[in-house]
């Protein structure tokens, strides 16, 4: 047991010692305001106050987590143990305001400020404190709390530490089940039509070859993907695209039954979630018809998703997918960088700052994707793992849950994926 003091207690308080003690930590936890209670209490106990208070581990607090407005701040930064902190302060046992740290990064406080988005209106990570300040791809939430560990360690010798074990997820974005097949008479002419008027033959008669039957639709790896997930023995979460077609949208049709048999196919040995449209973002009523349009080809309620070209802006993205009956989203990571958008590796609740409360959902952070390495970094498949190993590395170390992603058609070895497929199990050796 785990009981915190503090001489105020408000929403964002109580959010963070969720997160911090329980969805990361592990810890069954109190919190009071009652100092009686709190000197009564058993088991290890956290003062996060000023007050000097006996046999306590003490976090001074900055005041964020009083606050009940968003403002843009300075940000001073500082060490602890040759690790990057955040609102550091002269506390004895703890030198920072770990709550307000953790409550600032993983809230991501600094996008409802700085509005400077890309072409497709996502945040920059540029702009991020993380990238400016060369902390990005570590965790550092989950370092922290492995360092405080050991201060609980030393200071309460005789109390049970919570077990916590190392996680590997992937998930797998179904932007387009087939290269080639099911994507009906119009499409198909205009793409045949495309190859001969740019001279690209050796496409044309693959598609030929693949629509008479000849050979098979290259981006149908999802065989294959089963064969690694019985081989290895990993969870795997898919997000289907079954949004209209548009400029941005380019998915099956979902009336094709070769597409809802291969939903249903993968539905038999994995989770399956919707991959909001790129159009949702413009009209969130879209998000409620892809959502019945997938539950009903598994026949189940959909309950997970992630936005397609991972456009996340808050608080409206979030609050159009609770009020769909969304409960775990696995959006949060850039597309650009590498990395940790909110420094962590552990799933936690979702904290909706403009309303000042807790939401029903719960955030499933991604550090790797192959698309950052191949599209955005520029680098072959041969350098790739030297990105991934130390990412991997760190959320083992720190017992966190490593979530990646990676598509179907990075799978299919044709051109510009020729050798990721053998990079896939080889990523997938280093994290399971």
């Amino acid at each position: 047991m785990l009981t915190v003091y503090s001489n105020q207690i408000s929403n964002r308080l109580e959010h963070t010692v969720k997160l911090l003690f329980s969805e990361v930590m592990n810890y069954k936890f109190s919190i009071t305001n009652n100092l009686d209670e709190f000197n009564a209490a058993k088991g290890v106990r956290i003062n996060y106050s000023p007050l000097d208070i006996k046999d306590a581990i003490q976090i001074i607090p900055s005041g964020l987590l009083f606050e009940r407005s968003i403002e843009e701040k300075k940000i001073v930064l500082g060490k602890w143990e040759n690790e990057t902190i955040l609102f550091p302060n002269n506390g004895t046992h703890i030198p920072f305001d770990l709550l307000s740290a953790t409550f600032y990064l993983t809230s991501r406080y600094e996008e409802y400020i700085n509005m400077k988005r890309d072409h497709y209106n996502r945040f920059l990570p540029e702009e991020s404190i993380a990238f400016k300040n060369d902390f990005l791809e570590r965790p550092l939430v989950n370092i922290w709390d492995q360092k405080l560990q050991e201060v609980i360690a030393k200071f309460f010798p005789v109390s049970a530490i919570p077990e916590r074990k190392y996680e590997f997820v992937a998930t797998i974005d179904v932007d387009n089940a087939y290269a080639y097949k099911e994507k009906g008479v119009v499409r198909t002419l205009g793409a045949l039509s495309r190859s001969i008027l740019i001279f690209d033959f050796k496409d044309f008669v693959n598609r030929f070859k693949c629509l008479l039957g000849l050979t098979p639709d290259p981006f149908d790896s999802f065989d294959r993907q089963l064969e690694f997930q019985k081989k290895y023995g990993f969870k795997v979460v898919y997000f289907f695209l079954v949004g209209d077609y548009g400029l941005n949208d380019k998915n099956v049709p979902i009336s094709s039954r070769k597409f809802q048999s291969l939903i249903k196919h993968v539905g038999d040995y994995a989770s399956v979630g919707v991959h909001p449209s790129f159009a949702s973002n413009e009209e969130p009523e879209r998000v409620k018809m892809e959502m019945d349009r997938l539950a009903k080809v598994v026949h189940v309620p959909i309950t997970k998703s992630r936005q397609h070209f991972l456009t996340l802006s808050f608080p409206n993205t979030y609050k159009t997918l609770i009020e769909n009956g969304i409960t775990d989203d696995y959006t949060m990571g850039y597309a650009a960088k590498m990395g940790f958008r909110a420094s962590i590796c552990s799933p936690y609740s979702y904290y909706n700052l403009l309303d000042e409360q807790e939401e029903a959902l719960t955030v499933h952070p991604f550090a790797i994707m192959e698309a950052t390495i191949r599209h955005y970094m520029n680098k072959p498949e041969e350098q790739a793992m030297s990105y991934m190993l130390p990412i991997i590395e760190q959320v083992k170390k720190v017992k966190g849950t490593l979530n990646v992603v990676w598509h179907n058609d990075s799978l299919s070895e044709l051109s510009p994926w020729e050798g990721w497929s053998s990079l896939y199990e080889k990523m997938l050796i280093a994290a399971v």
